[in-house]
């Protein structure tokens, strides 16, 4: 969609969620911003108004369904959204031993039920209207398991799946849908990566891509592109090829 100007950012106290409201700060938009680290949110929310924008912010769990609903739907309310994105997410590894339960849980309820309950509430809305975006962020993980992160690569192919599929349910009634599959991109959960990230990218180049291509329409935005065209052929080859090279790759620390 191109010219939104009231926005939804999950997950925007930090990484490509703080990159892109501040790529999309400016007088005349308003932004909705919500987090689950108060401190960082306020800081993000008060550096984007610097910026011009009128910003609504709140400390809230993307797994909290029902406090997601009444949310979004009291913000909706007051100013229809134009773009929502579903961008909240979190990672875990097996680099320090075995993926727990718990953490598999907890991986899936942010990454997954996280976006349900983020565009869950404003689809029928934007049907309604017939205008509207909805973003949801994958990521190149999301094309084929990795050893050292089960739970991550699983939940972002969920994503990436149901992403695709919606955009072909909802194709000619108005809203517009774009799944996002972002390489290595600088930000607090890349931090802990004890090994070389190919074409790691800083996070506000990456918001830049990233709003280009949801200007476009575009239903896959995959970058950068050398990684994304190893992360698909590693999702078409047999997994008695791709097994073995990938039973030596780094593991993701816990």
């Amino acid at each position: 969609m191109r010219d939104p100007h009231s926005i939804l950012i999950t997950g925007g106290s930090s990484g490509i969620g703080e990159a892109l409201a501040l790529a999309y700060a400016a007088p005349g938009i308003r932004l909705l911003l919500t987090g689950r680290d108060a401190q960082r949110l306020h800081a993000v929310a008060d550096a984007c108004e610097s910026r011009g924008a009128v910003v609504e912010r709140a400390v809230l769990d993307v797994t909290d369904r029902q406090a997601m609903a009444a949310w979004l739907q009291a913000q909706d309310d007051r100013h229809p959204i134009d773009l929502a994105i579903a961008n909240a997410g979190i990672s875990a590894g097996t680099g320090d031993g075995g993926e727990s339960e718990e953490q598999a849980r907890s991986i899936f309820a942010v990454n997954l039920d996280g976006v349900l309950n983020t565009v869950h509430p404003l689809i029928p809305r934007m049907l309604a209207r017939r205008r509207g975006q909805l973003a949801l962020i994958s990521s190149l993980a999301g094309f084929r398991g990795l050893p050292g992160a089960p739970a991550y690569c699983a939940s972002k192919a969920a994503v990436r799946i149901y992403g695709e599929a919606l955009r072909g349910e909802l194709a000619g009634q108005g809203v517009q849908v774009s799944v996002v599959c972002p390489g290595f991109v600088r930000s607090r959960m890349t931090a802990v990566n004890r090994f070389p990230m190919p074409f790691l990218m800083d996070a506000e180049r990456s918001a830049a891509i990233i709003r280009r291509g949801l200007a476009a329409n575009r239903a896959r935005i995959a970058y950068p592109f050398p990684t994304y065209c190893v992360s698909w052929l590693l999702g078409v080859l047999p997994p008695a090829l791709t097994d073995r090279l990938l039973a030596a790759a780094p593991r993701k620390g816990g």
